[in-house]
This record gives structure tokens, C-alpha cells and sequence, in this order.
């Protein structure tokens, strides 16, 4: 390595390839050479990045981290009002999920991005308004469309969340971008967080229970949901500050999962016809199918967002057009399938938010397909791909409001 080092010292792109083929001997090889090699301006300039500290992991400050802790034993506490002020804990639950975690995300990046008294006062007032409508709605328990708003909730929270991350920028289509793509990091660092507190809980009531001391209730009641609320405020933060540890792991997944949801989702149709099942009439195969399809949806978009801060290559691009083609022909046969069963039992709430869902959603996909094949044939980049979706973010969140909001008013809280 040392004489590598020394014989392509003037030639960048080769110095290059041999850091990347081992970065660990290519870095302890160049230390020791450094001190003979200062007066060479690219060795300098090769010293500053090899001992550049922006790889370590940056907390923040005493305050940052004060700040942190006490938005999250403040969300800890809203996910245990039901046994502070003695709420039925289905009741509680089921309506007011969201406003755990949205709410202290909201303060985060309100804080972050300084927002004014103006904006600051906007989001609290929708994030209010939300809280007082959902826990309102009458308690019928058979209620499709106060099921409808309890699901859809959580996208307007998340939408409101959006317009605290841009900050003042709410129309500049970059900052959306960033948004999905923060968005599919805390999902990332979520699972992380969570899967390494879930060791730590299974080793923690083990060690406990060898020395026969049972503290599964108080462990389970105090320190997990403390520990569920606080993980998506401890991942943004450490994705805020440290943006490198998902930055490559998340381009990586992108990558990986697109070709794999492709395959799967043509056998999955091509089993459709041998299985014989019909989405036509099977009320039960058709939610299944549509929850599929914004699975899959939402890995397009987190794929574009991901590819579209990067150089990709041509199969990239091929697979996500091949995957967005794919996925407008299932969307389509879903659509018709609830037009017909429309026509045939006519309007209810749950098939009225399903059609609107698929419709808006098939005019995104077929934007972003089209969109896509203009890239391929080099008309475009893929960066605007990323703005239609960006475009088209506002879109989701007006009908995530019309059926939490008016669908319960229209259809009487059937």
C-alpha cells in the first residue's frame, strides 16, 4: 500500500480507487507517510479528509439533549393519560394514536427551523383542532366513517408534520423531497431503535428473573411505552444531527427492495389468475390488495426520493419505471373492481375513501410513470421525478382532511 500511495500520489482518480479498495490500511499507511509528504498540496488535502470528525456520532448540545428528554417524557406522558386520568384505553388509543408522537416531532422542527409566532400558532391550531374533533365524534362502535377518520388521522398529523420540517419554504419542492426522504429514515432508525430496545428489555426481565424478581408490569407500564414514545424524537434527532448513519444504509435498501417488490408483485398477479380469486366480488381480498398497493407505492416514492440526491445508473431507472407500470395495471384493476362493486351495492363510506384513495393515487402513479420514461429517454432527470411527487404531496393531505373531517358530517357517522 505504501508504495501505491507514493507512486499515484499525483494521480487523483487512482488515489481514489485504492482508498475505496481498503479504507483502513489506505489510512493508517497514509498517517504514517503524512509527515514527508506535507509540503504536497493534494497529500494536505487527502490529510484534512481522512481526519475529518464529521463521521463521528454528534449528540448535540447540553441543551439540545435537555430539550430532547423533556419532549420525550412529555410524549410518554400523553401515551400514558388513559391511567392518569382513568380514560377507557381503547377509546383513548384508537383516536388519539398520533397525537403521541406528531405533536412533540412538530415542537422539534419548530424549534429547529425558528418558526415564528404566526406558523408556530398555525400548526398548534390544526394539531388542536384534530384532538378536538376526534375525540368528539360520537361513540358508536359500529361506525365505518369514525374508523375512516381514526385511520386517516394520523396522515394529517403526518402532513402537518411536513409543514413544521419545510419550515417557511412550504413551496419550495426540494424541502418536500427531503421530507419523504426524513420520513424513510425515522422509519430506518425506528426499527433500529426499536429492535435494540427490544433486546434490552428480553435481557434486562432475564437477568431480573434469575434472581427471582418478576418486574415485567412495571417495566412494561413505565419504561417500554416511555421508551415507544420516545423513539421516533430520539431518531430524528439523531438523524438531524448525524445524517450519515442512515444516509447510506436508506440508498441501499432503495436499491434492494425495488428490483425484489417488482418480482414479487408480478408473480403476486400472475397467482391472482392461477388462484383464481377475483377481486370483484371478494370484499376481504381487495382490502388486501389495495394495502398492497400502497405498500408498494410507498416504496416508489421513498426509492425516487433516495435516487433522486444521487448519480444512478440506467437499471435503476429501468427498474422503478418497470415497477410503476406494473403497479398502475394493479391499481387500475383495482379501481375497476370498486367502481363495480359500487355499481352494484352502491355508495358506502369505506368504498367512497377507497375509490378516491386508488384515484388519486393512479394519477400519481401514472405521473411518476410517465415522468420516468422520459428520463429513460433522456428528456428529463430523475430529480424531476422527485417533483411530481413533491407536487403532489398536498393532494394526499386535502383528502386525508375531507374523509377525517367531512366523511363522518356526509354519511350521517354511519
Amino acid at each position: 500500500m505504501k508504495e501505491e500511495i507514493l507512486f499515484n500520489l499525483e494521480n487523483p482518480a487512482q488515489l481514489e480507487r485504492l482508498y475505496r479498495s481498503d479504507k483502513a490500511s489506505f489510512k493508517r499507511t497514509f498517517k504514517a507517510l503524512y509527515p514527508q509528504l506535507a509540503d504536497n498540496p493534494l497529500a494536505h488535502y487527502w490529510n484534512e479528509r481522512l481526519n475529518f470528525p464529521g463521521d463521528a456520532l454528534f449528540l448535540g448540545t447540553n441543551r439540545d439533549l435537555l430539550f430532547i428528554l423533556r419532549i420525550s417524557l412529555l410524549a410518554g406522558l400523553i401515551a400514558k393519560m388513559p391511567k392518569i386520568f382513568s380514560v377507557n384505553e381503547e377509546f383513548f388509543y384508537s383516536r388519539n394514536l398520533g397525537f403521541i408522537v406528531f405533536p412533540v416531532l412538530c415542537t422539534y422542527f419548530a424549534r429547529k427551523n425558528k418558526l415564528g409566532i404566526y406558523h408556530s400558532l398555525t400548526i398548534g391550531g390544526m394539531i388542536l383542532a384534530g384532538i378536538c374533533y376526534i375525540n368528539f365524534l360520537p361513540d358508536v362502535k359500529s361506525s365505518n366513517t369514525l374508523l375512516l377518520s381514526c385511520m386517516h388521522l394520523p396522515l394529517c398529523l403526518w402532513a402537518v408534520l411536513g409543514l413544521a420540517f419545510v419550515g417557511r419554504k412550504r413551496n419550495d419542492l426540494e424541502k418536500r423531497l427531503g421530507f419523504l426522504r426524513y420520513s424513510g429514515d425515522l422509519v430506518v432508525m425506528s426499527v433500529l431503535i426499536l429492535l435494540s430496545g427490544g433486546l434490552m428489555t428480553a435481557i434486562t426481565i432475564g437477568l431480573f428473573e434469575v434472581i427471582n424478581l418478576d418486574i415485567k408490569k412495571f417495566y412494561f407500564d413505565y419504561i417500554v411505552i416511555f421508551g415507544l414514545s420516545a423513539a421516533p424524537v430520539v431518531g430524528t434527532h439523531l438523524i438531524q444531527n448525524n445524517p450519515q448513519l442512515v444516509g447510506k444504509i436508506s440508498p441501499v435498501i432503495a436499491r434492494i427492495f425495488s428490483p425484489l417488490v417488482l418480482i414479487m408483485l408480478v408473480i403476486y398477479l400472475a397467482a391472482i389468475i392461477y388462484s383464481g380469486k377475483n377481486p370483484y366480488s371478494d370484499r376481504e381480498f381487495l382490502l388486501v390488495f389495495n394495502a398492497l398497493l400502497i405498500g408498494v407505492m410507498a416504496i416508489i416514492f421513498f426509492s425516487v426520493a433516495e435516487t433522486s440526491r444521487q448519480t444512478t445508473n440506467q437499471s435503476q431507472v429501468w427498474i422503478l419505471f418497470l415497477l410503476s407500470g406494473v403497479t398502475v395495471v394493479a391499481n387500475g384493476i383495482a379501481l375497476s373492481a370498486i367502481l363495480f362493486r359500487i355499481s352494484e351495492w352502491g355508495f358506502t363510506p369505506n368504498r367512497a375513501a377507497v375509490l378516491g384513495s386508488n384515484a388519486l393515487i393512479l394519477i400519481n402513479l401514472v405521473l411518476v410513470t410517465v415522468k420516468i420514461f422520459e428520463v429513460i429517454a433522456g428528456k428529463e432527470s430523475v430529480t424531476d421525478v422527485g417533483k411530481v411527487i413533491a407536487r403532489y404531496l398536498p393532494v394526499y393531505f386535502l383528502w386525508a382532511l375531507i374523509v377525517t373531517f367531512l366523511f363522518p358530517v356526509l354519511f350521517g357517522f354511519k
